[in-house]
């Protein structure tokens, strides 16, 4: 098979192909998220943050774990860590209500976790995707108070084509976004990014086959939606972790980012042994984890 001829770059991608046993660990976090959506233990707030379909988010605040049925008002007197997941499913698949199996390992931490929806390929673009987390981003910093959350102590993780979105938002300029929106924004909405196995440049995949049949990249759209060719953020940081079991796109990928913005603000390049593009997510699950020991840092606990 001939380097970057649409064969190699479908073989790179598919990630499906790549992971013998793939289905079964996407059944796994469906029903596994299912018995979270339905364990009263684990209660989430569903709400929208924008007026379009698929523009609403859940939050889960650990204080629910108890059973007490604390109120969301009486939780605004405590201020805790904020983690907004964004799902991957290279923007064309899989909704937040597939990734509510991470919860519980989140919640384990003290934070206040949220986890936003967005619309999916073809019926939307990526950048239709970014700026709807951008508006995520915004409506939590404007909101999460009034769930027990720090809006000062935002920290974004993603996976796959969220770890794209989650090194994306690092680059928004948040005030002049808050004065479009008539509201105030801080220069740094967030403190922290991680992307696990994320996507840096989109041109190798607007050259994949199998994904722009439905994401219609362009080349112009390819390069202004690459993280990895945008100026470094000032002032923020960005772990970047990838599959040691992963394709060598993935790990380029992963290191890309370092390479462009520089170590001051990637300080994190790393690939975790062992794992492929399922099971690193599924990694959370064990507190003693590299993944979870990155996360803990990032969000200095």
């Amino acid at each position: 098979m001939k380097p970057h001829s649409p064969e190699w770059f479908n073989a790179m991608y598919n990630n499906r192909d790549l992971v013998p046993k793939s289905v079964e660990h996407l059944q796994w976090w469906q029903e596994s998220s299912r018995r979270v959506l339905a364990d009263r233990a684990h209660p989430r707030i569903e709400l929208a943050y924008g007026h379009a379909e698929h523009e609403n988010l859940d939050i889960f605040t650990p204080e629910f774990k108890t059973g007490r049925g604390i109120s969301p008002a009486r939780l605004g007197a405590r201020k805790r860590p904020v983690l907004v997941f964004i799902h991957g499913g290279y923007w064309r698949s899989l909704s937040k209500e597939d990734q509510s199996f991470l919860v519980p390992y989140w919640s384990a931490l003290g934070v206040v976790s949220v986890v936003p929806n967005y619309a999916l390929c073809p019926s939307v673009s990526i950048k239709h995707i970014a700026v709807q987390m951008v508006n995520a981003l915004a409506w939590i910093y404007r909101h999460i108070d009034q769930f027990g959350g720090d809006p000062d102590n935002i920290h974004v993780v993603g996976h796959s084509a969220g770890g794209h979105l989650a090194a994306l938002l690092l680059t928004t300029r948040w005030a002049e976004v808050g004065a479009h929106l008539g509201v105030h924004l801080p220069t740094h909405l967030i403190q922290s990014a991680m992307s696990i196995s994320g996507l840096h440049e989109l041109e190798s995949i607007r050259l994949t086959p199998f994904l722009n049949e439905t994401l219609h990249l362009s080349a112009a759209d390819a390069l202004a939606l690459s993280p990895a060719m945008l100026p470094a953020p000032q002032g923020n940081r960005l772990v970047s972790v990838v599959g040691s079991l992963e394709s060598e796109e993935f790990k380029r990928q992963c290191q890309l980012i370092q390479s462009s913005w520089g170590k001051a603000v990637v300080p994190v390049s790393e690939q975790l042994q062992g794992l492929h593009h399922f099971s690193i997510l599924e990694s959370f699950s064990d507190p003693r984890s590299r993944l979870m020991e990155l996360l803990k840092e990032s969000l200095r606990l």
